[in-house]
């Protein structure tokens, strides 16, 4: 069972529709060339004026913090989620802190970035840093104005004069001031120093410079927008800083600079933990010294209130047996001050203050652990408060994790705390053993004895605090940089921007598609009819007998004798297919009469009807020529003739005029006569109605072989459809570029209505690149060849 290849017919349709397409744009590939052109020159001029700029790049890595062996309660809280994400988290926040404003207006600050120098170079303006032989330092912004409405949009012109003056111009006035001296400008107080390596090895010759300035603000945005900060690796703490920039030095400057600023914020931030420690123990050694002092004070009162010299050696034996006792207990009253103050210093709740360190005995390593990841948040959550606010979600999640991390130290501190009640409790009972032992030594002794030990107490108490206060200091005065330089700050070899092929190869691709652009717009645009495929798609079942060709101002457009041009030829492809609408007239039916018409004026009718009527008569054959339309005759312009003489309109109108008065020979050809349209009547659709235009054309019929009409417009007037019904043929002219495409709709609508009938279409005025079938190669056969001088004339004129 075969089937049926519908799909072929498909195919077939698809691959004309894709040529009609590609030749659509084809046909213009003039200005394709043209703009490939412009656009590669224009490419180059930009390679060559354009400011080469360089990628310069640098790494770091993050050290992490020495936090020594994890303890088991802080294994325990990590294991909960307590404290989750501290790992990669801290990371990214110090990408956040190095893209800070913030740390960018210090960089700013340090190197002087809100001042940029320029220098003319022909039509290029080319920006210098460091080899300029002065500096402009902004003294002081002024504080009584808005700086946004102030700040100069136009650079400052600076000129050395010497090398103690120098003239500012700000495009309004110029002033000179001396080196050094302070100058007062509308936005700031400013002070121009000489550059002492480069003061006698000026870069031009002028000295002439352009002074750029901007807000310490706003060229920390701008370095913001700049400056790329990013991971080397997510499971890694190397962070890669990269800067675009024509200047090399400054550039690779700013990095290195955003390094130290890093490293010397961080600094500060972790030697808060030592200061506040610091701080803390001093504040205890003061209470402990005040009450140190009491209990010595009281010792000696009591000695002297009791005559006592050495009741140690008096008690020798006893205090033997309760040394081991007394330092145990000695130990734990120590541990228990230490706990007391740390947990009254907790309960205040404040998450922005931090705990002192190393205050703990070695029994309590997973205690000072905990205390060293509090600070660790606390210093966070301070640090994220400089960009951020407490309605923050990250400054909320930190402040969670520091109240559970406090609730966790202070449980773990009372702990210690019941441990060590138990543990003194235990002494005591030891103790009271001891006392009863001893009962019988004088209660002075027991009295002088306790007093002795808050002495001690104190005293190790006192000396302990001390030796943390050194370590504090020491902690403060050896903190080592957080940020490492892995690689410092270098820049490319070659340029990243302007990439020559890709500016090459994008400038090669506008040229195509601006022209492409163009086309396609205008295209879609258009409500015109250009092509004679525009015509068949909409009326498809007329025949199309001819495309006349398109005729610049100074060319002739009528037909001359012996005429080879391309409008000649165009008429007699038009006349040979127009033959072919004759093939059922009869011979004694008369002259062949064609009537040619249009939809509105300025279409070409006259011209198609006078050049087709010369074409006619090189048959030998007799052809009149009739100018019907009466109320606007064009005919004059192609065929001379007295525009007073009598016409169609005056026969008509005078039932007294003779055919014969109103035929006159053209002058163009011996069998070619012309009946002009006479006097413009006021009312041509009555005279064209009445009994003797039949008369008329059955006249004209027995005489001649060939009658051609020139009729008026039919959107316009009702004429030619009076006429019609006595033409064999209608020529319908239609103008390229000119006929809009809804007049198909009108053609359409008059032939179904039977208005006319033996409709031909001729397309006027279609430019060469637009003729379709071979008309466009069969012009010149046989012709002489056109000079290249009149070619290219012609390209341009057609295009």
């Amino acid at each position: 069972m075969s089937k049926e290849p519908v799909y072929l017919d498909d195919q077939f349709e698809d691959d004309i529709h894709l040529r009609d397409l590609v030749e659509k744009y084809l046909r213009h590939w003039k200005w394709f060339a043209m703009g490939v052109f412009v656009s590669v020159v224009v490419a180059f001029f930009y390679l060559k004026y354009a400011t080469p700029v360089f990628r310069t790049e640098a790494s770091i890595v993050i050290k992490e913090e020495d936090k020594g062996g994890m303890g088991s309660q802080l294994s325990a809280l990590q294991d909960i989620g307590v404290l989750g994400g501290m790992g990669g988290a801290s990371v990214e926040n110090e990408i956040e802190i190095m893209k800070s404003k913030r740390l960018l207006q210090k960089v700013v600050e340090e190197l002087g970035l809100n001042v940029s120098y320029y220098v003319e170079d022909g039509i290029k303006t080319n920006e210098v840093y460091n080899n300029i032989p002065f500096y402009v330092k902004v003294l002081r912004y002024n504080d009584q104005v808005n700086l946004a409405e102030v700040m100069p949009e136009e650079p400052y012109v600076f000129s050395l004069i010497n090398d103690k003056e120098v003239n500012i111009d700000n495009g309004e006035q110029e002033q000179t001031y001396q080196l050094g001296s302070k100058i007062i400008l509308p936005f700031a107080e400013i002070m121009v120093v000489p550059n002492i390596v480069k003061k006698k090895q000026l870069m031009v010759e002028s000295n002439r410079f352009l002074v750029n300035f901007s807000t310490i603000e706003g060229a920390a945005i701008s370095l913001e927008e700049s400056i790329q900060v990013s991971l080397a690796d997510k499971n890694a703490t190397v962070i890669n800083l990269a800067l675009e920039h024509p200047l090399k030095r400054k550039a690779q400057d700013i990095l290195n600079e955003l390094v130290n600023q890093y490293n010397e914020d961080a600094i500060i931030d972790n030697n808060l933990v030592s200061k506040n420690t610091a701080e803390f123990i001093d504040e205890r050694l003061k209470i402990i010294g005040s009450e140190l002092d009491s209990v010595e004070t009281d010792k000696v009162a009591f000695k002297t209130e009791n005559k006592l010299t050495n009741i140690e050696a008096e008690s020798e034996l006893f205090l033997e047996n309760v040394n081991e006792v007394t330092k145990q207990h000695l130990e734990l009253a120590t541990q228990m001050e230490v706990t007391n103050t740390m947990i009254a210093y907790l309960k205040e709740g404040d998450n922005s203050k931090l705990l002192p360190t190393n205050l703990s005995g070695q029994e309590s390593k997973g205690m000072a652990e905990l205390i060293n990841t509090y600070n660790t948040l606390v210093i966070e959550h301070n640090e994220m408060l400089k960009n951020s606010s407490e309605k923050n979600p990250v400054v909320k999640n930190i402040n969670s994790q520091i109240d559970q991390l406090r609730s966790t130290v202070l449980n773990g501190l009372e702990t210690q705390k019941t441990g060590l009640r138990i543990a003194m409790s235990d002494l005591r009972r030891q103790e009271a053993v001891m006392d009863n032992k001893i009962a019988k030594v004088p209660g002075k002794e027991k009295e002088f004895r306790g007093i002795e030990r808050q002495q001690s107490i104190k005293e190790a108490l006192y000396l302990y605090l001390l030796q943390k206060r050194e370590e504090a200091s020491i902690n403060m005065a050896v903190t080592a940089p957080k940020a490492k330089i892995v690689d410092y700050a270098n820049s490319t070899i070659k340029p990243v921007a302007p990439k020559k092929m890709i500016v090459l190869g994008g400038a090669f691709l506008m040229g195509l598609l601006i022209p492409f652009l163009v086309i396609y717009v205008g295209d879609v645009l258009n409500n015109k009819i250009v092509t004679r495929k525009d015509i068949e798609r909409a009326l498809p079942s007329l025949p199309i007998i001819g495309e006349l060709p398109s005729l610049g101002d100074k060319e002739d457009k009528t037909i001359a004798e012996d005429d080879r041009s391309v409008l000649a030829e165009a008429f007699r492809i038009l006349r040979t297919n127009l033959q072919y609408m004759f093939v059922n007239h009869h011979k004694e039916d008369g002259a062949k009469t064609i009537l040619v018409t249009s939809t509105t004026k300025g279409e070409g009718k006259s011209l198609v009807s006078s050049n087709l009527a010369v074409t006619l008569a090189d048959t030998k054959k007799k052809v009149v020529l009739i100018g019907a339309d009466l109320r606007n005759p064009q005919l004059k312009q192609y065929i001379q003739h007295n525009k007073r003489q009598t016409g169609l309109s005056n026969y008509l109108y005078n039932e007294d005029i003779e055919l014969d008065e109103i035929i006159n020979p053209s002058g163009l050809k011996s069998n070619l006569d012309m009946i002009s349209s006479g006097s413009i009547p006021p009312n041509p659709a009555e005279l064209l109605m009445g009994e003797k235009i039949g008369v008329f054309f059955e006249e004209l019929k027995k005489r001649y072989d060939y009658v051609v009409i020139d009729s008026a417009p039919l959107l316009l007037v009702t004429d030619t459809f009076l006429i019609n019904k006595y033409a064999d043929v209608t020529v319908y002219v239609m103008r390229s570029g000119y006929a809009e495409s809804k007049f198909t709709d009108f053609v359409a609508d008059t032939i179904k209505q039977k208005k006319l009938d033996k409709v031909a279409m001729v397309l006027n005025d279609v430019s060469m690149a637009n003729f379709g079938y071979g008309n466009k190669y069969g012009y010149n056969y046989g012709g002489e060849k056109d000079s290249m001088l009149t070619k290219i004339k012609k390209v341009f004129i057609r295009s």
